[in-house]
């Protein structure tokens, strides 16, 4: 198949999103497709090996069978970029508008869990421009979270302007640092459980899990401990330990819930969900629609341990793309 790969971007997370654009294409390459590399310039525009795409409703894109996005954040896992191929009449990898959406905003996203009765950290959302009172409020509740909290903004991954907070003296800068990169921001209690995650794969109603992956974080790389932007991206930053060292039920119970994340909310093809693991109780922390995508990172190394490959991996996710369009296309809508 003719396959387009965009990387890049307009979110604070562009840079990652080329290693990982440039590591699917050389997958699917390996797997046989055909693949055009379209670049999503900071400032908004896309390119095809430095020319200008034009971009006709109706028209698909460049001829390709199939467009597989590895974009990152705001403008490109947030359902934007999903809407757009909607309308391009195109076929993608990954979920649709809603469910795109929906777990790209950490708020909205515990919101769905909470109604999904889901296991979850406790936490306060804040608006950057709300109303004195009612981030008085919300200041408050932060404070009954108790201390440490992680600080985080609302709609970027890859741990870009997170900050742990120790104490209620270091929350003031911690929101500013957060509110720099989005106007919606949320706070969480820490956990002392351990960070596990799990790749799941297969259409919205079939998904499959794989084996979980527990992070462990070099200190050296994070003095703090916790799995920010160096431990994540820095050679040796993090150790993924795999099977995960957690009960046999949490195994299962973690089986079940990314399950139930995945469908409940929608999701299709792919995602990485992200948990607390506290003896045999799980918390589900995030999902993450368009995770790190590189051969090592989390997701494509859970599906390696779990027995599929990533040439393998990157095609099968091509196939779900495929067969998620001619299923819309047999409603009327």
């Amino acid at each position: 198949m003719r396959v387009a790969v965009l990387s890049g971007g307009r979110s604070s997370e562009h840079e990652i999103s080329l290693v990982s654009g440039a590591a699917v294409a050389e997958g699917l390459r390996q797997a046989g497709h055909e693949v055009l590399e379209v670049l999503l310039d900071r400032d908004g525009g896309w390119s095809l090996e430095g020319a200008p795409v034009e971009l006709v409703p109706g028209g698909g894109l460049l001829g390709a069978d199939v467009v597989f996005p590895v974009l990152h954040g705001p403008y490109g896992e947030d359902g934007t970029v999903q809407g757009l191929l909607e309308l391009l009449d195109v076929p993608y990898v990954g979920s649709g508008v809603a469910a795109s959406a929906i777990c790209v905003d950490k708020i909205r996203f515990k919101q769905a869990a909470a109604g999904a009765g889901l296991p979850q950290v406790d936490w306060v959302g804040l608006v950057e421009d709300e109303p004195p009172d009612r981030r008085a409020r919300a200041i408050e509740q932060v404070g009954a979270l108790g201390y440490p909290v992680f600080v985080k903004p609302a709609r970027l991954g890859s741990s870009v302007g997170i900050v742990r907070a120790a104490g209620p003296d270091e929350l003031d800068p911690a929101l500013d640092a957060a509110f720099a990169h989005d106007p919606r921001v949320i706070v969480e209690a820490a956990s002392p459980g351990l960070e596990v995650e799990v790749a799941v794969l297969g259409p919205t109603h079939a998904p499959e899990v794989s084996v979980a992956g527990e992070i462990v974080v070099k200190a050296s790389q994070s003095p703090g401990g916790w799995y920010d932007y160096a431990a994540k991206y820095s050679e040796g930053g993090m150790e993924l330990v795999v099977p995960a060292r957690i009960s046999d039920a949490a195994a299962a119970r973690l089986r079940e819930e990314a399950c139930a994340a995945f469908t409940g909310v929608g999701c299709s093809g792919l995602a990485r969900v992200d948990f607390f693991v506290e003896g045999d109780e799980v918390l589900v922390n995030e999902v993450n629609t368009i995770p790190g995508f590189t051969p090592t990172s989390v997701y494509a190394a859970l599906w390696e341990a779990s027995g599929l490959a990533y040439p393998a991996l990157v095609d099968r996710l091509v196939a779900i793309a495929v067969e998620d369009q001619a299923k819309r296309q047999r409603h009327l809508f």
